[in-house]
């Protein structure tokens, strides 16, 4: 969210405590495991396999979407 905040420039923002995700995901039946816990995956198996991903990182994928949506 800061690496997308830094290109849209909102005027401004609000955090969202971990108390109201848990409402908000209660609300609509999921759970908020991938927005609370971090996860650091790295996709060993397709590198393997000669894949090349089209954004290699946040960076350029948010500048890609800020550009062109």
């Amino acid at each position: 969210m800061e690496e997308m905040r830094k290109r849209i420039r909102p005027l401004f923002y609000m955090r969202s405590p971990a108390w109201m995700l848990r409402i908000g995901a209660a609300v609509i039946g999921t759970e908020t495991e991938l927005v609370l816990k971090s996860r650091w995956v790295i996709p060993k198996k397709l590198l393997e396999q000669g894949f090349t991903f089209t954004y290699p990182s946040i960076d350029k994928a948010l500048d890609t979407l800020v550009v062109s949506g």
